[in-house]
């Protein structure tokens, strides 16, 4: 694993291939500039709140709450300056077990109310396995908190393309549809009969022609329980024979 303490950033990952090459699945750039000047979130950790926050404000215990819009009039990614533009600080570190990364978040940063502390745990299991612990703890003041690993994968390997071969099987019967801004509109609508419909193993590009401006989609799982991981998705490229499942406690994922 390959990381940089600005943005909390997972830039690089090596997985081995099956003939006994060694190859990064992880999208990165090379160095700190491309990261500093980067707008597709490469590798971060987003929040306070991740996703978009319609209209840069929300009502929590009857108060309302303006965030700073760096969307439009709309809150992105926690807003101008969220938790992938600080700098993380190193907690612990052990060669091929973890990293563990925390920042503190202080009252009234982009708009949200409350101090925060956060830590972020990427963990080796075994072999070739990825766990990432989130843990975001409010210290004086209810707040939102919706953390997201940002992380773009590619399981054939650096250079070899698109993604529109992998198979995707997503556990995810019905998902949120958005507006034109893509704010949830409040709907929950099933999957059956849509170009979202991956509860069978499909190709990523087999329908994606039928969806001008991508996927981009929040999926809800159904009823989450914090202390127990599910299978969320399961993602094949079978020129390396690479595939990785998404176990997560979380009653939503987001396909991008």
């Amino acid at each position: 694993m390959c990381f940089t303490i600005f943005q909390n950033q997972l830039n690089g990952f090596l997985f081995w291939f099956w003939l006994g090459k060694l190859n990064d699945i992880v999208l990165g750039y090379d160095s700190i500039e491309g990261y500093k000047n980067d707008t597709t979130y490469f590798g971060a950790i987003v929040g306070r709140v991740a996703n978009r926050i319609g209209g840069a404000k929300f009502t929590l215990n009857g108060v309302t709450y303006k965030t700073v819009a760096n969307d439009g009039k709309n809150t992105l990614q926690g807003g101008r300056k969220g938790f992938s533009d600080v700098i993380w600080i190193v907690k612990s570190y052990k060669r091929d077990s973890h990293v563990k990364f925390s920042y503190e978040s202080f009252d009234g940063e982009e708009g949200f109310p409350g101090n925060v502390s956060v830590s972020i745990t990427y963990m080796m299991l075994g072999t070739n396995n990825l766990a990432v612990k989130m843990v975001a703890k409010p210290l004086n003041k209810p707040t939102p908190v919706n953390l997201a690993l940002h992380t773009y994968w590619n399981l054939g390997g650096h250079n070899s393309g698109d993604i529109m071969s992998h198979t995707l099987q997503l556990f995810g019967s019905k998902i949120t549809p958005v507006d034109s801004e893509l704010i949830p509109t409040g709907e929950i609508v099933p999957v059956r009969g849509t170009p979202y419909d991956f509860r069978w193993p499909r190709q990523v590009g087999s329908k994606f022609d039928k969806l001008p401006d991508g996927y981009n989609i929040n999926y809800v799982l159904g009823k989450s329980s914090p202390r127990h991981l599910r299978k969320v998705a399961v993602v094949e490229e079978s020129k390396s024979g690479r595939k990785m499942e998404l176990w997560s406690n979380m009653p939503e994922t987001l396909l991008m």
